[in-house]
């Protein structure tokens, strides 16, 4: 106990230390160096990425989209109704000249499919010079007159045409109608009940009346009774039946359903009436036991004399 010796400050001492602090800068210097590698190769790879973009764009600028080799030079335009070719062109917004490849080719079908007279559209690139359209259009089976405030002041009779869906279009001017198109025949007349409001172009009506209307008339178009009469007026004002007024002053009431049964009897009663040298004055269809009639004498009226059979459109 004597001899023993003093414990000392071991901060005093000299002691071996690993060298930590050494290879955490050392790891920290590799870590840096392969970060900075990394960063250098993704901007030479971004940049690389950006010159090729530029050429192969340079390269379609100079060989596609500016090569007059695809300059427009030929429109091949048709319809199955009478726009004008002309007028399809305008409506297009192409002018000739225009490259070929870099028509945006949804937006010319999308910009003729917005127009109220044209039911579908196909476009499609002819190489090298050729734009190649094909247009459907909308044909009217009626038309509908509108009272409105004219520009000037005073009123004016607002005329719209509806096709057999439904849909409503301005008539066309006589500009826009191509040269060989036959002048537009008298459509029937659809009166009353429907709101003045609903009646913007392009737009499709789907009223229950109005709808009744449209297969009546699209059923009286195959009836042999298109070629006796026609129909002049049709009132929609009553939501339960259609009021149909005829070339020969008939009044004939329809129910909104089964017009084809109600046409098949307009047809038989108007033969018997023929074989008793009567002519129908009033006739309600909407009845289906007892159908109230009224008759005119043959000689009171002009006699029913068959017309030759319309010209019909094939139905797409």
């Amino acid at each position: 106990m004597w001899f023993k010796r003093k414990p000392q400050n071991r901060r005093l001492g000299r002691e071996h230390l690993l060298g930590v602090r050494l290879r955490s800068a050392q790891v920290r210097a590799a870590r840096q160096r392969w970060a900075a590698v990394g960063l250098s190769s993704l901007l030479m790879l971004l940049l690389g990425a950006g010159l090729l973009w530029w050429g192969v764009q340079w390269l379609l600028d100079r060989l596609v989209y500016h090569n007059p080799s695809f300059a427009i030079q030929e429109f091949d335009l048709r319809t199955d109704g009478v726009i004008a070719v002309d007028q399809l062109r305008r409506w297009t917004g192409i002018e000739p000249g225009a490259n070929l490849l870099a028509l945006d080719l949804a937006r010319v079908k999308r910009d003729l499919e917005i127009i109220p007279w044209i039911d579908a559209a196909s476009v499609e690139r002819i190489p090298p010079r050729t734009l190649r359209i094909r247009v459907f259009e909308r044909e009217p089976v009626a038309q509908i007159n509108v009272l409105r405030p004219a520009a000037g002041g005073g009123i004016e009779v607002a005329v719209y045409y509806v096709n057999a869906a439904g849909c409503l279009m301005l008539p066309l001017d006589p500009r826009q109608r191509s040269p060989t198109a036959s002048a537009p025949e008298a459509l029937p007349l659809l009166a009353g009940g429907l709101n003045p409001d609903d009646l913007q172009p392009g737009r499709r009506l789907k009223t229950p009346p109005l709808a009744a209307a449209l297969r009546l008339l699209d059923g009286f178009k195959h009836s042999p009774m298109s070629r006796l009469v026609d129909l002049t007026v049709i009132d929609l004002s009553c939501p339960e039946v259609l009021t149909v007024t005829t070339d020969q002053g008939a009044e004939i009431t329809f129910g909104l359903t089964d017009v084809d049964q109600q046409l098949r009897r307009w047809q038989a009663i108007s033969e018997r009436g023929q074989l008793e040298n009567k002519l129908i004055a009033s006739l309600d269809l909407a009845v289906t036991n007892n159908i109230p009639a009224r008759w005119l004498e043959a000689s009171a009226a002009a006699a029913l004399t068959p017309r030759p059979p319309g010209t019909l459109r094939p139905r797409r």
